[in-house]
Parts: C-alpha cells; sequence; structure tokens
C-alpha cells in the first residue's frame, strides 16, 4: 500500500468549535504552511450575538467575527475598530462589537450570512476558509441526568445541572438542521480534523449533533484530534476527567471516532485565575490516561500552558507544533 505524504503540499487541517478558544489555534494555525477551515457554530443566543440575531432573524456572528480576525492579516488598527466594543452607556450600540454589526449589515446586504463571511474573508485577506456549521441559526436544547431540559446556549450552564446530552433544531422551522454549504466536503478532504478546545456542550457539541456533519467525521479518514480543555467549566464540566470529556463526545455520536487526545500536564499555579473575568472556570482538569485509552485514543500530553492577564489559555503555538507533528506522521 502506498504511503500517504503531505510534505508535497499544505495538509487539509479542519478546525470545528467556537467560543475564545478556537482563534488561539487558527491564530497560530495562519502561520504555518496549513490549508485552513474553520466550521463555526451558530447557537449562540447571548449578548451582542443573541440581540442581533433575534432582531435580524440571522445566525449570531459573534464567534464568527473572532474567526474572521483570528484568519485575517489585516493590520492591528483595523483588527481593533472590527473588534471594538461599545460602552456599556451607550444606550441602543451598548455592548455591541462593530464587527457584529458589519457582518449582520452585510448578512442583510447579500441575504446570508454564509455569503457575508465568504465576502468578508475577501475583503479582510483571510488565509483560509470560514464556515458557519449551518446556514441557518440553531437553538441549542440541553437534557439533564434528573430529566429536565433548558432551552437555549446562554441558559444551559445556569442551574449547575449535569447535562446528559445536547441536540440543535432550526429556529424557525421543524426541519432538519443541515450543514452549510462545502463543510461535509472539507471534512471528508481533511487530512485532520481538530475539535476544541472550547466549551464541551455549548461550543463544540452544536457543531457535531448536526447529522451531516457527525457522520462525516466519523467516516473521516483524516485524523481526528480532540484538544483538551484545560479548566473545568461552571454548569457544564464540573469534575470531568479528560477522559470524561471524550466519552461525551464519543457518546453523543455513538462512536469512538476521537484519535488523539492533546492534554495538558503543566499545572495553573494556585490562585492565579482572576474570579472577577473568568468566574467560569473552576479546577484544573484531571488526567485518567488508561480510560482515554480505553476509549480508543492515542495521548500526548505535555506542557500546553499559556497563563496571561489572569486566565488560562493554551498556547497555540505549542499546539499547533503538535498538530503538525501528527499530520505530518511523526512517531511518538
Amino acid at each position: 500500500m502506498k504511503m500517504k505524504t503531505y510534505r508535497i503540499r499544505k495538509p487539509k487541517i479542519v478546525v470545528v468549535g467556537g467560543g475564545t478558544g478556537l482563534p488561539v489555534i487558527l491564530k497560530s494555525l495562519r502561520n504555518q504552511s496549513a490549508d485552513i477551515t474553520a466550521v463555526v457554530t451558530v447557537a449562540d443566543d447571548g449578548g451582542s450575538s443573541g440581540e442581533i440575531r433575534e432582531s435580524m432573524n440571522m445566525t449570531p456572528p459573534g464567534d464568527l467575527r473572532n474567526v474572521l480576525v483570528a484568519l485575517s492579516d489585516m493590520p492591528q488598527l483595523y483588527e481593533d475598530i472590527f473588534q471594538y466594543r461599545f460602552d456599556k452607556s451607550d444606550n441602543y450600540f451598548a455592548n455591541h462589537a462593530i464587527g457584529n454589526l458589519i457582518i449582520a449589515a452585510v448578512s442583510e446586504m447579500r441575504g446570508s450570512t454564509y455569503e457575508a463571511i465568504q465576502l468578508l474573508s475577501k475583503m479582510m485577506h483571510v488565509d483560509g476558509h470560514i464556515y458557519p456549521s449551518s446556514e441557518r441559526p440553531l437553538t441549542l436544547h440541553a437534557v439533564f441526568k434528573d430529566g429536565t431540559t433548558a432551552v437555549g446556549e446562554s441558559s444551559i450552564a445556569v442551574d449547575r445541572k449535569t447535562i446528559d446530552h445536547v441536540f440543535v433544531t432550526n429556529t424557525n422551522d421543524n426541519e432538519q438542521p443541515k450543514a452549510a454549504r462545502k463543510v461535509v466536503k472539507a471534512i471528508e478532504e481533511a487530512d485532520m480534523i481538530v475539535l476544541g478546545p472550547g466549551s464541551m456542550f455549548t461550543s463544540i457539541l452544536p457543531n457535531l449533533v448536526i447529522d451531516e456533519i457527525g457522520d462525516a467525521i466519523i467516516n473521516a479518514e483524516g485524523e481526528v484530534v480532540y484538544i483538551c480543555n484545560i479548566m473545568t467549566q461552571k454548569g457544564e464540566t464540573e469534575h470531568f476527567t479528560d477522559a470524561d470529556h471524550v466519552c461525551v463526545l464519543h457518546e453523543h455520536l455513538n462512536s469512538k471516532f476521537v484519535d488523539t487526545v492533546l492534554v495538558n500536564t503543566e499545572n495553573v499555579p494556585d490562585d492565579y485565575m482572576d474570579p472577577e473575568i473568568y468566574d467560569e472556570y473552576l479546577v484544573q482538569v484531571e488526567h485518567d490516561f488508561q480510560k482515554l485509552r480505553d476509549e480508543g485514543c492515542r495521548v500526548i500530553s505535555t506542557d500546553f500552558l499559556k497563563l496571561r492577564d489572569g486566565g488560562v489559555f493554551h498556547d497555540g503555538d505549542k499546539v499547533v507544533d503538535e498538530l503538525f507533528r501528527i499530520v505530518f506522521g511523526a512517531r511518538y
């Protein structure tokens, strides 16, 4: 059998998720020689995104805005303007990011958020492809272990109940949610599919529980890599080990589809995190390497930690270095 090599071309890497974790990886990937596709959740219903989504009946722009910036080579001043958020005292515009308003305007002009993101990608010199996971706004539903339910991404963590599973529905009709154009093809052709880092139930799974996307990932020929969160998250993954994260992914798709897990082993200093800024993060995720292997995963554990501004993040450059070792066939 002929061995596959990627060195004669850029590896095709699809990154799936949302929230603040996805841009960290994308920024570092942009500095490497890769053919990047970002698949971004459209189930957010809070903050500026939620208000625009409700008033204009469009897919929420916030996560898409952050991904546009992460993959763009525009000057810092332009980025600062695009990311500027109006002051809380500014009445109608309070808390809205300028980039969200621009995406909303172009979406209205083009009749589609999907088309708006493609146009803005050209304007902002984006290095890669950005697709919303669905072309319609989705509503996220959570079913808790006690049998109760919650509707809407912003309401799921409020009561801090243990989540059994989540699913999505089209917000405006009863049709089955469908993947956006080119998303499935990108996954099928990828050399690697990267999940996370990000909130398990509200950033990663809302993409995977769209049947077409979940099936494409299960059947993907490329390596499926999960970047495990460093900290547990209030109302979502309290008391989770790294293996618990993977088990939830596998249970939702009823398949042991994750090939490799990246796990941070560097300790977060006690009392480092600023609870006033990062109040949703609780304690460092504990390790269960044997259970991860029982789930069929290769485990790569090392220092992926970056501390800044009173918060705990993945070091994008370290993560991407590891991703490239995997995609180029390095042996461990």
